[in-house]
């Protein structure tokens, strides 16, 4: 009877335990996703690119724990600058563009390769955090599909408060949301 209930709230445990990291993943997502919102999205992208951001969310962490606990130690830092570089990026582009309108156009989240390339900075941490969940006993569906639900649906909630926050910004939408994404970039970096 007692090995039961050890196993049960070890069960327990892990899910509460795979919640809060597929919340933690999610709020990058969420706050990038304001970022984007910012400069004023349709609903319809706003689908797409949350339906992306989720896929990318169950991938990256199942190549992650596929890849094994050999690789954590070398991609862990990694694979959080590559993310950082990137987010300084697209950042840093948002704010050039928005400060010389409209002619400068390098990434495009409505386009698949900047839908893409938005979802992979989103979900580039979760790779390593993968890495570091194939070390342990974890039932792996439930980890990914859970991880991929709160990334797609902190996303959508990130890029529609961004997308009504920006509607009152106006042209300062875009130079807000890169100001935003360059942030973030930065503290991945540091």
């Amino acid at each position: 009877m007692q090995v039961a209930t050890d196993a049960a709230i070890a069960g327990t445990g892990q899910v509460l335990t795979v919640l809060v990291m597929a919340v933690a993943l999610g709020m990058d997502a969420f706050s990038l996703g304001i970022g984007i919102g910012l400069k004023g999205i349709r609903k319809l992208d706003i689908l797409k690119l949350s339906l992306i951001i989720a896929l990318f969310h169950i991938w990256m962490p199942l190549m992650g724990m596929y890849t094994g606990q050999y690789m954590s130690m070398l991609l862990g830092g990694v694979a959080v600058k590559a993310g950082g570089a990137l987010l300084v990026l697209l950042g840093g582009h948002m704010i050039y563009s928005s400060l010389r309108g409209d002619a400068v156009q390098l990434l495009d989240h409505r386009t698949i390769w900047g839908a893409l390339l938005f979802a992979l900075s989103v979900s580039v941490d979760s790779f390593s955090v993968g890495v570091s969940l194939g070390m342990f006993a974890t039932d792996i569906p439930f980890t990914v599909l859970t991880f991929g639900f709160f990334g797609g649906m902190m996303s959508i909630l990130g890029l529609l408060l961004g997308r009504r926050v920006g509607q009152s910004l106006g042209e300062y939408g875009e130079a807000c949301g890169g100001v935003i994404l360059f942030a973030f970039g930065v503290l991945f970096l540091i």
